[in-house]
C-alpha cells in the first residue's frame, strides 16, 4: 500500500535556505546561491500521526539531526528553483518509504518432495566422484 504525501501539508514545517554551490555555471556559480538546504522540522510537524513519527524517526535515524530535523541538500541543477523542486521532491520520497508499512514475510520450507530430490541428486554427485578414485 503506497502512501502519498501532500507537500503543502508539509510546507509550515520547512525551512530553506540557499549556499553556493560547486559543478556547473561558470563564472555565476561563485556570484549566486543556487544550492538549497532544506529542513524540515518533524517534531513540530501536525502532517504525521504519532505512529507515522516514531516509524520515520526510526527508518531515517541516520538523517535526522539532534533538533530532530531531516536535512537535505539539492546542488545538482544549475537554477535555484529547480534545485527547490528536487529537494522537495526528494523529502516527499525518503518520507513515503518511511511511512511505508512492511509487508509481513511468511517463513517458508522446503516440501518432501523438494527435500527427497536434493538429496537423491547428492547421491548420485557422489557416486560420480567415488567411481573417480582407484
Amino acid at each position: 500500500m503506497a502512501v502519498k504525501i501532500d507537500l503543502a501539508a508539509l510546507e509550515p514545517d520547512i525551512a530553506e535556505s540557499f549556499i553556493t554551490a560547486g559543478g556547473p555555471g561558470g563564472q555565476n556559480v561563485n556570484k549566486v546561491s543556487t544550492a538549497v538546504q532544506l529542513r524540515f522540522d518533524l517534531e513540530a510537524s501536525a502532517a504525521f500521526s504519532a505512529a507515522q513519527k516514531t516509524r520515520i524517526r526510526t527508518r531515517l535515524a541516520n538523517r535526522i539531526n539532534a533538533e530532530g530535523e531531516i536535512v537535505l541538500q539539492a546542488q545538482a541543477h544549475r537554477t535555484q528553483g529547480r534545485n527547490r523542486e528536487a529537494a522537495r521532491e526528494r523529502l516527499v520520497e525518503l518520507l513515503e518509504q518511511a511511512i511505508k508499512v512492511q509487508k509481513y514475510r511468511v517463513p517458508t520450507r522446503p516440501t518432501r518432495a523438494a527435500k527427497e530430490r536434493r538429496l537423491k541428486s547428492k547421491g548420485k554427485r557422489a557416486q560420480v566422484k567415488a567411481k573417480r578414485g582407484r
